[in-house]
């Protein structure tokens, strides 16, 4: 049974804050996959939180790439980052020859995943599942659960 760990509501204009928030909480966490419809903004969160991070790379979606690779300096090491978008998966499988198994095995990674439902039996605990959802045009509301 997962454990809310984090509920904030919060405007386009104060996304660089809940960034911050959220990582404050989910920082102990390597693994966090995103839900949310299309739209919701899980694209435009995970760039903020890459920005709160230090990341210099070009965040974008990689829904076409499937994989996106990040770097951000912690204390003095270069840590990764695994962006991985699996919207267009059709299977299990076609993550696993994608990859995406073997990111999610890597030791002192982060993956932030969008669209986990595509392909749930991936996921090990611990991880974070977080949900997004428009509240209206320009507000958010973003639900943190740990899954142990």
């Amino acid at each position: 049974m997962p454990k809310e760990l984090l509920r904030l509501d919060y405007s386009l204009n104060d996304i660089p804050a809940a960034a911050t928030s959220f990582w404050n909480a989910a920082k102990d966490y390597r693994v966090m996959a995103f839900s949310g419809e299309l739209g919701a903004g899980k694209t435009t969160f995970i760039h903020a939180l890459c920005d709160q991070l230090g990341v210099t790379d070009s965040v974008s979606s990689p829904t076409f790439a499937l994989i996106n690779e990040y770097h951000f300096d912690k204390t003095g090491k270069d840590r990764v980052i695994y962006h991985m978008d699996w919207y267009r998966l059709n299977s299990t499988q076609e993550a696993i020859n994608a990859g995406m198994e073997d990111c999610l095995q890597q030791d002192e990674v982060l993956c932030l995943i969008e669209w986990p439902e595509k392909a749930p039996e991936l996921l090990r605990a611990p991880y974070l599942h977080v949900s997004i959802s428009s509240t209206d045009e320009t507000s958010r509301t973003i639900t943190v659960a740990v899954y142990e």
